[in-house]
């Protein structure tokens, strides 16, 4: 079902992308289908669904892991995907950008570090900021379990974790503990792993109240932030429904771990929730890059629908033919290197997510 919910979070964002705000090409926004504008506009609340199911899905994947055999997952399932998206759009922007778009091979070079921008560079698609939050909660973890207290101190964590983003975001509102202690989206991350919790067994009345607080965080997080995305953006959001769409997706996410199967080709779901990641990467700046080509005026609905169905179908290709192996080999490498220097990498049997 969380497979499922990737999809509706991916969705969500390509309908912001394509239906509200695309990238800025040369300061220009593009937007493909402006009509979309009204309901479009919400798309953006795709990516902090992500969030929360990173949080289970990162609880589930540190289960019975070292720190080292954590980072060595993590790694293999998000670097080679990112390299081979990153790269293809880098290829793509330099033949097709044309007067839209530039990149350059020093952009490239810095791009490969994901955090781009601490070097100077801009990176390649708009949308990886949204990895380098996630690397960032990856460090945390992996920290955390180094010191013995994750998930075993899961409750103090999130209090803390809680306790510093309301302080943050009250106050000050330093940019430099936005990054490092991701306060901008932290409530998000911790449903996630309060959910896990919850999908373990765990029935307790303080597991329901962090529960609680942390939607309410998070929801508070998604209203805070419009803001400033609205200066960004020079437009308006109802506080109301950004609310409502926030509580709603927590709580199907929530629902989403309590359904044991769905009445639907499991080749599909898999395939579904598979291409939801090179999906993610390739479409915004490398789908405005061929849109441009093939139609550089205002693009039309139908030029726009058969570029994000190009991209469906290229994120397919990804996924079936590369992702998997080189998952599998960059992890297998790790751990032989890891193994041949000392390191354990699990405390018990070994996960694959």
């Amino acid at each position: 079902m969380l497979d499922l919910l990737r999809v509706a979070a991916v969705g969500g964002v390509i309908l912001y992308h394509y239906g509200f705000w695309g990238p800025a090409a040369h300061g220009v926004p593009q937007v493909a289908m402006p009509f979309l504008a009204p309901i479009a506009q919400y798309g953006f609340l795709g990516v902090p669904v992500f969030f929360a199911i990173s949080g289970f899905v990162i609880a589930y994947s540190a289960e019975g892991r070292t720190p080292v055999g954590f980072a060595i997952a993590r790694f293999s399932r998000i670097y080679p995907t990112f390299l081979m998206c990153m790269t293809l759009t880098f290829v793509m922007t330099l033949l097709l950008g044309g007067a839209h778009f530039d990149v350059t091979w020093r952009q490239w070079l810095a791009n490969l570090g994901i955090a781009a921008p601490m070097l100077g560079q801009h990176y390649m698609d708009d949308a990886y900021w949204s990895l380098v939050i996630e690397v960032v909660f990856y460090i945390w973890v992996a920290a955390f379990l180094a010191l013995g207290i994750f998930p075993r101190r899961i409750d103090t964590l999130i209090v803390a974790w809680l306790a510093i983003t309301f302080a943050n975001e009250l106050t000050i509102d330093a940019p430099i503990f936005e990054k490092l202690f991701i306060a901008d989206d932290s409530g998000f991350f911790a449903v996630g792993l309060l959910i896990y919790e919850h999908y373990r067994g765990r029935r307790d009345t303080r597991l329901y109240g962090l529960l609680a607080l942390a939607t309410g965080t998070a929801t508070f997080q998604a209203v805070h932030k419009l803001e400033r995305l609205g200066v960004h953006i020079h437009a308006s959001f109802d506080p109301r429904v950004v609310a409502a769409i926030c509580i709603a997706s927590l709580g199907i996410v929530f629902l989403a771990t309590r359904i044991k199967s769905l009445p639907l080709p499991a080749a599909l779901v898999t395939a579904a929730g598979g291409i939801t990641y090179p999906l993610y990467l390739l479409h915004l700046q490398l789908g405005y890059v061929i849109l441009l080509a093939v139609k550089p005026d205002q693009p039309p609905v139908l030029w726009t629908l058969s570029v994000v169905t190009g991209m469906v179908v290229l994120a397919w290709f990804v996924w079936r033919f590369f992702e998997s192996s080189a998952h599998r080999s960059t992890r297998e490498m790790l751990t032989r290197l890891a193994a041949r220097s000392g390191f354990r990498v699990s405390t018990k049997a070994q996960r694959t997510a």
